[in-house]
């Protein structure tokens, strides 16, 4: 199974996580408006990762004939729906600049909560679930 998309789009992911990063470390109120787009563009980016993970990916984990690779996706998929549910949360929550700006201590309180599990949930599948998946299919 090809998963270089699945790795392009951490890249991306993380790429927004270390850009919002780098604007609340300049300040939050005079960056809000480029932090709710930063949310609003990885949002996207999540959302079809987690639908294509949830579409193709896990069901074709699940229909290999590798029963440890079948059970460490079914792992991996019910982990991440409290994962995903708590960023869509934040998403929804931060997705405009006057939200940001309106509590900004809040925000980053969330932000990193949040963004800390989704960036240690990329870490364990850049290490652990891609090589895997790819180790089986070569």
């Amino acid at each position: 199974m090809n998963i270089d998309k699945f790795k392009q789009q951490h890249v991306e992911i993380l790429s927004c996580i270390t850009a919002l990063r780098t604007h609340v470390r300049a300040g939050i109120g005079d960056n809000a408006a480029e932090i709710a787009k930063l949310i609003v563009s990885m949002s996207s980016t999540i959302k079809l990762h987690l639908a294509v993970e949830d579409s193709i990916l896990y069901p074709a984990l699940q229909s290999s004939n590798n029963s440890a690779l079948a059970m460490m996706g079914k792992r991996f998929q019910d982990e991440m729906k409290n994962i995903a549910s708590g960023y869509l949360d934040f998403a929804a929550k931060w997705n405009s600049a006057s939200k940001v700006s309106q509590n900004p201590e809040l925000f980053r309180a969330d932000a990193n909560g949040v963004l800390k599990v989704l960036h240690e949930r990329m870490q364990k599948e850049n290490n652990n679930f891609y090589p895997a998946i790819e180790a089986q299919s070569s």
